[in-house]
Order: structure tokens, then C-alpha cells, then sequence
């Protein structure tokens, strides 16, 4: 084979390999990665903003987990509270996002916030995300609370992304199951698609990303071991996951808001499995026509 005749699999297979042993080194260092790649943009993530929901690092403290995207090469983040709590001041939210805006990352959400029925309640997280500057929140809303719910996002003018929680939540198995929820209310109340989560439910994720796109403000990337209840993530390229049917349908839709990385496994080392899947990830679009 010439030295240029690099194939799809062996491109996804290095450039996962070279992530896991140093997530600083570019795929453009592979041979052909930079033909792939770039089929006319010099973007590996071909427009997706990709980031990392900041509960991936929950057990480091706020520099090691902006020491940690920065690491992986990542220039976005959802703010988990281990990183911020919903209980700060304004002043402590506002120098959170300063801290990580000097790092280069740019916060695009928070959460997941579970919500109550309560309208005190529901306001804290508005207030929070406004004091912080996201656009969105991720969330798991109590199924009574949309016309709090709608009166908050026409106030705020911020963004909620409903998260499913596979087939042991009680509020929102599947993304389908958001959409019934919201479709009578503001556009601005949406969905957040855990693709691990949604197959857990046994629906396609691919296919849920293209009917729910109207109204998806937030998306959960990863890789699951299986789609038993009790399936768990593992490293991207390990599970069972059709992952290249998923960005292909992110792609196709034009997916426009944070693509997380959540990365739950290794909770107290997970930079080293983080950087394998974020690899993964870039030598999978770099292969795709």
C-alpha cells in the first residue's frame, strides 16, 4: 500500500491510537488525515462545536478540568455545578466564565438541572445560566412544569434543552417522548439527545436527531458497551454505538449548537479515555465522504 493510501478504518483506528497516547499531537500528522480531512476546510470538526460536558471531569476541581479541555483540544464547555454551584453569587458565576473564556473555552451551557414544578425554583437556573452568559440549559424539567417553563424562556430569552435518561427515567425516556412534551410551547423549550441514553430507550439516535433537529439546542456524544438498560459508556469505537450514522445525521441537519462530548466512565482518571473517544471521534469525520 503507498504511504498515502491510508484507509478509512486504518485513519480511524490511528488517529484514535495516536489521542489516547498524546491529544495534543494534529491528525494531519497521519498520513492522508490531511486529505480526508479536509476536503476543502481546514475544520476537523467540519462546523460542529465541540466540547465537553464538564460533569465528564467531575472529580477534578475547576483548573484541572480546564487544564483537561484544553488538553483534549476542545474550545467549548457545559458547566456542571461541581464546577460552579447553582447556589453562587453573580460575582463567582461571572468569574467562572471569565476563567474559562481566558483558557480558550467558551461555555455554551450548563446542567443537567433537575427542575421542579415550582416557579422560585425554576428561576434560580435562569438566573444562573443569564449570570454565567449561556444560551441554553440542559435540564430534566418535572412533566407539570412547561408553562412555568414557557413563561421563563420568553423572559430570559434562554434556551432549555430537555435531557432523556433512558428507560429508567421517569420524566423523559427518549427524546421522542420531550418532543410530545414541548411541542405545544415557545420554540425555545427543546431537547438536549443523549445518544447513549436514546438507544438505552431503543430509539435510533440518528434518526431522532433528524425528526427532533427543529428543536435540539444541546446533544450528549458517546459510546455505550450495550443497549441494555444497564448499558455504560465506554471509549468511543468500543461499543456499540453506529457513531458515523450519528455525526453523519448531526451533519446533515446542520446542527448548529454544542456537540458535548460526555465522557462518564474513569471518574477519577478520565482525561486518558476522554482523549480516546474525542480521537476517535475527529478520525471518523476525517474518513466520511
Amino acid at each position: 500500500m503507498a504511504a498515502n493510501a491510508i484507509t478509512r478504518r486504518e485513519l480511524v483506528k490511528a488517529a484514535a491510537m495516536v489521542a489516547a497516547s498524546s491529544p495534543l499531537v494534529r491528525l494531519a500528522a497521519l498520513p492522508g488525515a490531511a486529505e480526508a480531512a479536509d476536503a476543502g476546510s481546514s475544520d476537523p470538526w467540519r462546523g460542529l462545536k465541540a466540547g465537553v460536558a464538564s460533569y465528564t471531569l467531575r472529580k477534578l476541581p475547576l483548573d484541572g478540568a480546564i487544564a483537561a479541555i484544553q488538553r483534549v483540544g476542545l474550545r467549548y464547555v457545559s458547566i456542571k455545578d461541581f464546577h460552579l454551584p447553582l447556589d453562587s453569587s453573580t460575582e463567582e458565576r461571572k468569574a467562572v466564565a471569565r476563567r474559562f473564556e481566558e483558557a480558550g473555552i467558551t461555555p455554551l451551557s450548563c446542567g443537567n438541572v433537575t427542575m421542579e414544578n415550582d416557579a422560585a425554583n425554576v428561576r434560580r437556573a435562569f438566573e444562573y445560566a443569564r449570570d454565567v452568559g449561556l444560551p441554553a440549559i440542559v435540564c430534566s424539567p418535572h412533566p407539570d412544569s412547561m408553562p412555568i417553563l414557557d413563561a421563563m424562556v420568553k423572559e430570559f430569552d434562554i434556551k432549555l434543552a430537555i435531557h432523556n435518561h433512558g428507560p429508567e427515567d421517569k420524566r423523559f425516556p427518549s427524546p421522542y417522548d420531550v418532543w410530545k412534551a414541548v411541542e405545544r410551547y415557545d420554540e425555545r423549550i427543546g431537547l438536549c439527545i443523549d445518544v447513549g441514553h436514546t438507544a438505552r430507550a431503543k430509539v435510533d439516535p440518528a434518526e431522532a436527531i433528524r425528526k427532533c433537529r427543529a428543536r435540539l439546542y444541546d446533544l450528549h456524544f458517546k459510546d455505550i458497551g450495550s443497549t441494555a438498560p444497564d448499558g455504560k459508556t465506554v471509549e468511543a469505537g468500543r461499543g456499540v454505538l453506529d457513531l458515523e450514522s450519528i455525526l453523519r445525521a448531526t451533519l446533515e441537519v446542520g446542527y448548529p449548537h454544542l456537540f458535548s462530548f460526555e465522557y462518564e466512565k474513569d471518574a477519577d482518571d478520565p482525561v486518558p479515555g476522554l482523549a480516546e473517544t474525542v480521537g476517535y471521534t475527529r478520525g471518523l469525520l476525517a474518513g466520511m465522504a
